[in-house]
């Protein structure tokens, strides 16, 4: 019999009364949901689990017999109590409820304690069934024994009969048929009551999985709605915006506010066909956005790939944002002869500053550390010799901000001390003069002197410009105050980085770590560099795994000025490589692949000088105004004719600069100092070694060796001349009369009229006078006179041009064709 369950309980609004009204046979998950309170149908799934039932994932509804127990254990799980009704059929009468009469009685019944309740209910089922077999039972009884009864009257009866007994026989049987059929009638009655039963309980179920695939999808497309609105981009247009080199349309178009068909639309209009996932550069997307009215800028952290592979660090900060520079600790790097006491004074240094405070020391980590005076930093280059200075600075890398030349008081200047004061002066940076040795007798420091002023490094005593210190790298005689010379000339410097944008250094020095793998020290020159950072350096790329200082101290992050060694990387580096630190792992891959590519081609060869061929093409180009030569000579005297016979093509527009010179042959420290200033090595009357020569094909430094002076001077001459820029000169060519405008667009116009003088050229430039007045100029694309599209038109004919310019030519206008001729000059 359906019964109804009622409770009451409190909740969080307070103590109330409920039913909740079940329909008979099942009900469906979303009804029993909403009228318990919760919060989904997969917590009421959870409790049927428990419980023990199967449920599969998609079933929409639950027999009643079993929503008792979900809402027993349902008030369990949340504190409050309860009620519910269970919707009943009181009528009774029929077999098979109908649609009508689902909803229509109701019966009250206690809620009872879940354990009582099964119990019960398991009892009142096994009773239900007793009474029902008890019946059957009694019925098939009976109906045998009136079977058994009828058999035995027959069988009395006399045989004289026959007749009749067979006429008793006949009936009896015909009884036994008639109560088979009965038998068999309900039989057929009561499973036709179960057909049409179940087929009203599919139909329930399929109108309630009806409904729910309705509610469910009308939950799935507001929930559509409410992803599309999260998902809508803000479309106001935005100026000023920051993009990267290489950006998507797509990304393009969320960056600036203007819609990707629109930025589609105005690519397609400059000949540049693309989707919303292609990629574009700074250049055209900053081409894009003026026709929008909109400005933007280009991300700090991101160079060209040319940028990178060439290394020109000097290059990639000259466009620093001065409101975001801060001061940064100078750069120094100690050079100087062989046995003047270069080590000794780093040693100096470095006890003093460095480990006195520390016991026992510590063992130097890197090539490079810095001390501690007047509450500021100095970053010392350990650099032994000048291969690592030249490595540096071979792709224009301006690793090092100032020059510590040491010189021996007691021995003066010797060939590395000169090879010394080039390469500073080479690289541009300012230059202090360390005199050691000062406490030996035989010291003589007014001759040093001496000899450095003929190199042009001239006492700040004899009113030069050059710091000249006197110390002691043994007894510490003058070190303070050369430390605090280095910082003066820093602060005249006005040493300044960024800290707060993606790291940029230099590779001072790199190997392969048995356990770390690939390691280098790098020479932070701006920018923080952070653990766990991404980045590429020429044609490796990686990620900071590790970081430590000068000490051997882990670090988390890296300032301007700040040396440390890391781990990390895909392959090891090449010293005076840039390092860049990038935003993800991908950006890193994709530069390094083209750093390799570029390279690798015939334009960018693995060395880092430049071949005689390469300097034509530069200087042809008009990238050059300097020629760079290491000259050798055999002889002193010819050293100094030659010399003055190259200075002497010298002129305001173009020069030669002797970056070193000297007596005898070419050896390889004159190959790696023409590498690193991209130069010339021109020998008079000299040889070069086998091994040398190797050296400077490895490094695409180019040897020239001449005989004879005027040959040459004739030739550097030659160099020189097309350094010059060429005269321009404007040819007039003829006039043009227009007299009909036929078609006009924003890229070109069709214009109609007749060459009044001269010649119309394609390509030709134009200016547009109208009356007295210039009006205009533009550009001749293309000639065309009548169907025949021609190179030039003479006087007196008629004919179509092709128009390119801003403004619009009106009948009457003159077309004044010219063109610019270039005139090489010579010295």
């Amino acid at each position: 019999m359906p019964r109804e369950l009622t409770g009451s309980g409190q909740n969080v609004e307070g103590s109330r009364h409920f039913a909740l009204l079940i329909p008979t046979g099942s009900m469906k998950l979303s009804d029993l949901q909403a009228q318990l309170g919760a919060r989904t149908t997969k917590e009421l799934r959870d409790i049927i689990h428990r419980l023990g039932y199967e449920i599969s994932a998609t079933a929409r509804s639950v027999s009643d017999d079993i929503v008792p127990e979900i809402v027993s254990q349902y008030k369990e799980d949340h504190a409050p109590l309860l009620r519910r009704s269970v919707e009943e059929d009181t009528s009774g009468a029929d077999i098979i409820p109908t649609k009508d009469a689902l909803f229509s009685h109701s019966s009250t019944v206690e809620v009872e304690d879940e354990e009582d309740r099964k119990r019960k209910k398991r009892e009142e089922n096994r009773k239900k069934a007793a009474d029902k077999k008890k019946e059957e039972e009694k019925k098939a009884a009976e109906a045998q024994a009136a079977r058994n009864k009828k058999k035995v009257e027959v069988k009395t009866l006399s045989v004289n009969a026959g007749a009749i007994a067979l006429d008793i026989d006949l009936e009896s049987d015909e009884e036994t048929t008639t109560d088979l059929d009965e038998e068999e009638e309900l039989d057929q009655t009561i499973n036709r009551v179960e057909r049409q039963e179940e087929r009203l309980s599919r139909k329930a179920q399929k109108k309630v999985a009806r409904v729910d695939d309705e509610d469910e999808e009308d939950e799935e497309i507001q929930l559509k709605n409410e992803h599309r609105k999260k998902a809508e981009v803000d479309l106001t247009p935005k100026d000023n915006v920051t993009i990267p080199e290489l950006i998507s349309v797509k990304e393009f178009s969320e960056k600036i506010g203007i819609p990707a068909g629109k930025i589609i639309a105005e690519l397609l209009k400059n000949g540049v066909f693309v989707t919303i996932n292609h990629k574009i550069d700074f250049d055209t997307a900053a081409l894009i956005a003026s026709e929008f009215q909109l400005t933007i800028k280009k991300e700090e952290s991101t160079f060209s790939t040319t940028d990178l592979m060439v290394g020109n660090l000097s290059k990639m900060l000259e466009n620093e944002d001065p409101s975001t520079l801060s001061p940064r600790a100078p750069i120094v790097s100690i050079m100087g002869h062989v046995d003047h006491g270069k080590t000794s004074l780093l040693d100096y240094i470095r006890k003093s500053k460095v480990v006195s405070t520390e016991a026992g020391g510590i063992t130097q980590q890197i090539g490079a550390y810095q001390v501690d005076i007047q509450d500021r930093q100095i970053t010392f280059l350990d650099t032994p010799g000048h291969e690592a200075f030249t490595a540096m600075r071979a792709r224009g890398a301006k690793a090092t901000d100032i020059a510590i030349l040491v010189v021996a008081a007691d021995e003066g200047v010797k060939p590395q001390t000169i090879e010394a004061i080039n390469h500073a002066r080479d690289a541009g940076i300012p230059v202090i003069v360390a005199l050691n040795k000062m406490d030996k007798e035989g010291a003589q420091p007014d001759k040093v002197m001496a000899e450095l002023a003929e190199h042009n490094l001239v006492p700040e005593a004899w009113g030069g410009d050059t710091i000249m210190t006197p110390i002691s790298a043994k007894t510490g005689e003058g070190i303070e105050t050369l430390l605090e010379m280095i910082l003066l000339v820093a602060d005249m410097a006005n040493l300044r980085a960024n800290p707060n944008r993606l790291a940029l250094g230099t590779i001072i020095e790199a190997h392969l770590d048995p356990s770390m793998g690939p390691v280098a020290t790098v020479l932070v020159s701006t920018g923080t560099l952070n653990l766990m950072d991404n980045f590429v350096v020429g044609e490796a790329y990686g990620r900071v795994k590790i970081m430590l200082s000068s000490r051997g101290k882990r670090l988390k992050t890296a300032g301007p000025g700040t040396p440390v060694r890391i781990a990390g990387f895909s392959e090891t580096p090449h010293v005076g490589d840039i390092l860049q630190a990038v935003t993800s792992e991908r950006l890193a891959r994709e530069k390094a692949v083209e750093v390799k590519s570029l390279r690798a081609s015939s334009s960018f060869k693995a060395g880092v000088g430049v071949t005689f061929n390469d300097l034509i093409s530069r200087i042809g180009q008009g990238d050059l105004k300097q020629l760079k030569i290491v000259l050798k000579a055999d002889t002193k005297g010819s050293l100094e004719a030659v010399r003055n016979s190259l200075l002497k093509l010298n002129t305001t527009e173009v020069e030669v600069t002797i970056i070193h010179s000297g007596v005898g042959n070419v050896t390889e420290t004159d190959v790696l100092m023409a590498s690193a200033a991209q130069g010339l090595i021109i020998g008079f009357n000299v040889a070069s070694s086998p091994q040398v020569d190797k050296s400077a094909e490895k490094m695409n430094v180019t040897i020239k060796n001449y005989r004879v002076i005027y040959h040459l001077t004739e030739e550097i001459a030659s160099l020189l001349s097309g350094m010059l820029d060429p005269e321009l000169r404007e040819v007039h060519l003829g006039d043009f009369e227009v007299m009909q405008m036929f078609f006009s667009s924003r890229k070109y116009m069709i214009i109609g009229g007749r060459v009044l003088k001269g010649k119309l050229y394609a390509k030709a430039d134009v200016r547009v006078i109208r009356g007295d007045k210039l009006v205009g100029e533009g550009k001749i694309d293309s000639l065309q006179k009548g169907t025949e599209t021609v190179q030039e038109i003479g006087e007196g004919h008629e004919c179509g041009i092709r128009f390119i310019s801003k403004c619009t030519p009106e009948p009457k206008d003159i077309f004044e064709v010219y063109k610019i001729e270039r005139i090489e000059r010579t010295l």
